[in-house]
């Protein structure tokens, strides 16, 4: 069956879950998450699949071994379209409604070096900086982990210092539950957010790639 949109009751189960994040609630709603949330976002990729490619949903469990907050559920469901290592598509449904972003997320350290290279360099850089600042004047939110200071090696009048800060870099749009999240039109705001991410998506994965370095153990 097709994508259909995102019934109000996803968003009754998440308004839930914020409020009693817990087993006990879980167990008794788990079918609202099948049926409201699972399913609706497994269609929405799967027709997202054929233009963007397959996307992978993220467990609704959270990893609390070394967290000071145990709750079990995250508060949202995630999918991402892996195009290089950490580097993709992304969409969220959640309490606040529909979110859709593109970038890289990942910070190894040869992955960080080649984004800084870029950005410094002009014929690379400068492009870089028309694409960031169109999908902002288009409404778009740059975002990405950033230090406070000027990275080392670089001067604070760089001018495009506030870039080099970044150690990761994705552009996103959140959407509140309006009556349209629950139709198909859903699925044309996600794909045309994505589609305007693609020259965003195209810089990173030419210039940042995936990190080359050994995975740790």
């Amino acid at each position: 069956m097709g994508f259909t949109g995102f019934p109000d009751e996803a968003f009754v189960f998440y308004e839930g879950l914020e409020a009693d994040n817990s087993k006990t609630y879980w167990t008794r709603h788990k079918h609202l998450y099948d049926d409201a949330v699972k399913a609706p976002m497994q269609a929405l990729t799967e027709e997202l699949a054929g233009e963007f490619g397959a996307a992978q949903l993220f467990r609704p469990y959270r990893d609390v071994r070394f967290a000071k907050d145990k709750s079990p559920y995250k508060n949202h469901q995630g999918a991402f379209v892996d195009l290089m290592p950490g580097i993709g598509l992304y969409v969220e449904l959640s309490a606040e409604g529909l979110y859709a972003a593109g970038g890289f997320y990942t910070q190894a350290t040869d992955q960080v070096a080649r984004y800084r290279a870029a950005v410094d360099e002009d014929l690379s850089g400068k492009p870089l900086e028309k694409l960031v600042d169109g999908l902002a004047a288009a409404g778009y939110a740059v975002q990405g982990e950033k230090l406070k200071t000027k990275p080392r090696g670089f001067q604070e009048d760089h001018p495009r210092i506030e870039l080099l800060r970044h150690k990761s870099l994705y552009a996103g749009r959140r959407f509140e539950p309006e009556p349209w999240v629950h139709t198909p039109e859903a699925l044309v705001r996600v794909r045309d957010c994505w589609r305007d991410f693609g020259p965003l998506i195209e810089w990173i994965c030419t210039h940042v790639r995936a990190s080359e370095l050994p995975n740790r153990r």
